[in-house]
């Protein structure tokens, strides 16, 4: 790392580089504020590792949000998308390529989806979730109780509070941050929420199907992640998982399990409902894809387990102008080749019990627990101050977020070694305690 990142003074950071001061002025004429003030403007990566304009160095353990899971530039995934440029980069979906059914069939595969399942792609997790969505309003007007025809009630879809699923009107609907919902509604109608890990609340919500004249729609499905990562990186728990397939399965329900930022290797399962100790070993009905699948390339998607309910999307019903052109499914198949050749599901799982393990053994009484699996873990802090130590770290060449006031955000690339790990450790072991609340 550069000595300009890792001499900073612990009374607070320096001031920008000048590369970085000038590209910022120019950043603030030209964007839409909806991200705030970038911390840097970054110029080149490699491995695990990121270059800002000024040339200071930094061990990413952000990794793009979960999306840069083999890390910046690698050469087989570099050397996928040349090549795939240098052929065809897009084409309409009035036709298909290669890649795009080779990607198809290989998601399919990884998921361990039944005969007869598909994969819808879009651009982004916001979009598989709305993909899944449309499926599942689609699905909800089949049920008993829901045809419109005969003066039934529109079928419901239920979401978990805490829950992030998007930023689209669609997926906001069942995104649950009121800060983020209220200035954009009236939402879609007819998603509504439960207290995440209370099967009880669950419960009332089924019950309410149908009872009297004030009787709801049936539920079309429920919505969630196994790990609700904006909310923090908080796990639901196997028992909850396992309850809310059970009253999907009696009151026949879908289940839609979000894996776009807990896919594709990286809780140390190809996808977290195949772990255990998420799911309880359920099998959802739908599940949605995005960041890590294609390595830094703009892709998403939702995965529907079977053929009947995948047979619910006809020609026209659902569609996307850039979904699964060339480009993006040859970065994802060069993704998914180096995530499998090189073991970097192992590789996230003993990693990443390396990070929490380390944070806890490193006497800094600033970090209370930890929790996650794999890579996408976080740690809580003591008192609410994670900016301030997201800033302290970025100053001294590590990149974490802060996901919440009292705790910090790990979601390096899956190729980070071990080494890299404890360099993260010797820095967040030397975070002061005294640093000021959010």
């Amino acid at each position: 790392m550069s000595s300009d990142v890792n001499t900073t003074s612990a009374a607070g950071p320096e001031p920008l580089g000048p590369k970085d001061s000038q590209w910022l002025g120019e950043y603030s004429q030209v964007h839409m504020n909806v991200f705030g003030t970038p911390l840097r403007v970054m110029d080149h990566g490699q491995g695990a590792r990121v270059w800002d304009v000024d040339g200071n160095e930094y061990l990413d353990f952000l990794g793009g949000i979960a999306v840069n899971s083999i890390g910046y530039a690698h050469p087989k995934w570099v050397k996928a998308v040349a090549e795939q440029a240098a052929k065809v980069a897009h084409v309409s979906n009035y036709f298909a390529t290669e890649p795009q059914i080779e990607l198809a069939a290989r998601l399919v595969k990884l998921a361990g989806a039944p005969e007869g399942s598909h994969v819808y792609f879009g651009n982004s997790g916001a979009e598989g979730n709305e993909a899944a969505l449309k499926l599942a309003k689609l699905y909800g007007r089949t049920l008993p109780g829901a045809a419109p025809a005969m003066g039934g009630k529109p079928a419901r879809i239920i979401a978990l509070t805490n829950g992030f699923h998007g930023r689209t009107l669609g997926a906001l609907s069942a995104t649950w941050k009121p800060a983020i919902r209220k200035p954009f509604g009236p939402l879609v109608p007819n998603i509504e929420f439960v207290r995440a890990g209370d099967p009880f609340a669950l419960y009332e919500a089924f019950s309410e199907t149908g009872v009297g004249h004030y009787g709801k729609g049936p539920v079309a499905a429920v919505i969630m992640e196994l790990i609700q990562g904006e909310a923090g990186v908080k796990p639901l728990g196997a028992d909850y998982v396992k309850k809310v397939r059970e009253m999907c399965d009696i009151n026949h329900a879908l289940l839609i399990i979000d894996e776009v930022q807990t896919g594709i290797g990286r809780t140390g399962a190809w996808f977290a409902f195949q772990r255990e100790d998420l799911s309880g070993g359920v099998t959802p009905d739908m599940v949605t894809f995005a960041k890590g699948v294609a390595g830094g390339f703009p892709m998403g998607g939702m995965i529907a387990f079977g053929e009947k309910l995948s047979a619910l999307f006809t020609p026209g019903s659902h569609g996307s102008t850039f979904a699964g052109n060339p480009l993006g499914a040859a970065a994802a198949l060069a993704t998914l080749d180096v995530i499998e050749e090189d073991g970097l599901v192992a590789n996230a799982e003993e990693r990443g019990r390396q990070l929490r393990d380390g944070l806890m053994a490193c006497g800094n009484p600033l970090y209370v627990s930890t929790r996650g699996r794999g890579l996408l873990d976080a740690v809580e802090l003591a008192h609410p101050c994670a900016h301030a130590v997201m800033n302290w770290c970025l100053e001294r060449g590590l990149i974490v977020n802060a996901v919440r006031a009292d705790a910090l955000r790990f979601a390096p690339p899956l190729i980070v070694s071990e080494k890299d790990i404890d360099e993260a450790l010797a820095i967040l072991k030397a975070v002061p305690g005294d640093l000021p609340d959010d």
